[in-house]
């Protein structure tokens, strides 16, 4: 195993700078938050901006549906395998990890981190592209998991999150690794609003978006140092790939090595500075890295065929009936009695406008989106009884 650790000039630095009180000061300062409602939400000592952020996405219902959403393995029932609730929580620890060693913003980086994946789709990024194909046709527009993540909850459930966090989550594409990472500035919610709409025209444009603090930046590098060797993991769990296909370099090639050694470059580069870096030479192995991972898991030939034959057709065909339920007002469908009438409840908030009139394919998006893979299975199944599509998992003794 290999495992590096940080110099003894870094170290010394660190633990100088934290005696003597003269830790950087690149964190985000609580006073500069930035809510839709200033009049509301008003920071405490015992609830800060970002804790109350943290409280409001961990509250959230759709909160509780990571449990059963995949990261990348679908067909397995195995509770060893990763889902998404797993995944948020490696994000942030990751992230807290490094974050403390450069003294920045710890709650601010734990709320981007608990809600950068709260909107996205049942079967990982292929119910991703399969929904955003679906909603394009219907509308025009475009589907991304990071960008419904800020609509759920920002207007699905108008919980006044702030400015910073909800960047960082837009901004956290984990799709796209870079070198140095320079946090933009961002003013109003005028701009991101902007940005936002212009993701939706335009698919292309979630790549440009920037985060607007440090502490997103740590975020989105996180993003991938937790699922990088973790993915691997599992594929060796379900006999998908094993340690041995994968280069042995500076990163390592398991799980462990390579948080630890990504995690201990990212702080021997960036301390002190205000972005974040890693070596050249390491962010080559890390490109590298991500590389394998797609040859080696993500389109290996068996985990994606299975998705096309299965998942694809099987959310065409619950995309089309809920679009005509809702163009019949069929109240007593699904999309109605699971969906429109549990977000038009006055439980969670109080909306200006009604659910209702949001634009259909929107909804059934929404709908979809929200689902756990267990519901999406057994809502087809109820709609669709005699379909011949059926989804086959491995079980525990298979």
């Amino acid at each position: 195993m290999k495992y590096v650790s940080l110099s003894d000039i870094v170290t010394q630095k660190i633990e100088s700078d934290r005696a003597n009180g003269t830790v950087p000061d690149f964190a985000f300062d609580d006073s500069l938050v930035i809510r839709r409602n200033m009049s509301h939400d008003k920071p405490t000592v015992l609830r800060t901006p970002f804790i109350r952020d943290i409280d409001k996405i961990m509250h959230c219902p759709y909160y509780n549906r990571y449990t059963d959403k995949t990261q990348v393995f679908s067909f397995y029932k195995n509770d060893d395998m990763t889902r998404r609730a797993l995944h948020v929580q490696l994000v942030s620890r990751i992230a807290r990890t490094i974050g403390k060693a450069l003294g920045l913003n710890l709650e601010l980086i734990e709320a981007i981190a608990l809600g950068h994946d709260i909107g996205h789709t049942p079967f990982g990024h292929a119910g991703e592209t399969y929904l955003d194909e679906l909603m394009f046709k219907t509308s025009g527009r475009h589907f991304s998991h990071n960008i419904h993540s800020v609509r759920v909850l920002d207007r699905i459930f108008p919980f006044n999150i702030s400015l910073q966090t909800l960047n960082g989550i837009a901004a956290h594409d984990g799709e796209m690794e870079l070198c140095e990472y320079y946090p933009k500035e961002l003013e109003s919610f005028d701009d991101f609003d902007s940005q936002i709409e212009d993701c939706y025209i335009d698919k292309a444009n979630v790549r440009l978006l920037v985060p607007c603090t440090l502490e997103g930046c740590v975020m989105r590098i996180s993003d991938i140092i937790a699922y990088l060797g973790k993915d691997r993991q599992d594929a060796s769990r379900v006999d998908i790939a094993d340690d041995s296909l994968f280069f042995d370099g500076k990163l390592g090639k398991t799980n462990a090595e390579i948080i630890n050694n990504l995690s201990v470059n990212i702080v021997e580069n960036s301390y002190g500075k205000p972005y974040i870096k890693m070596d050249e030479d390491v962010f080559a192995e890390l490109k590298k890295a991500k590389t394998e991972n797609y040859t080696y898991i993500y389109k290996e030939q068996s985990v994606r065929e299975k998705l096309e034959n299965t998942v694809r057709p099987m959310m065409g065909k619950l995309f089309e009936r809920l679009m005509n339920d809702l163009a019949d007002s069929n109240t007593e469908s699904p999309i109605f009695t699971h969906h429109i009438k549990f977000l038009e409840t006055k439980v969670y908030y109080e909306r200006a406008v009604e659910y209702i009139k949001t634009e259909p394919s929107q909804i059934v998006a929404d709908y979809i989106a929200s689902m756990t893979d267990d519901y999406f299975v057994d809502l087809y199944n109820y709609l669709f009884p005699d379909s011949k599509i059926r989804i086959e998992y491995t079980g525990y003794f298979d």
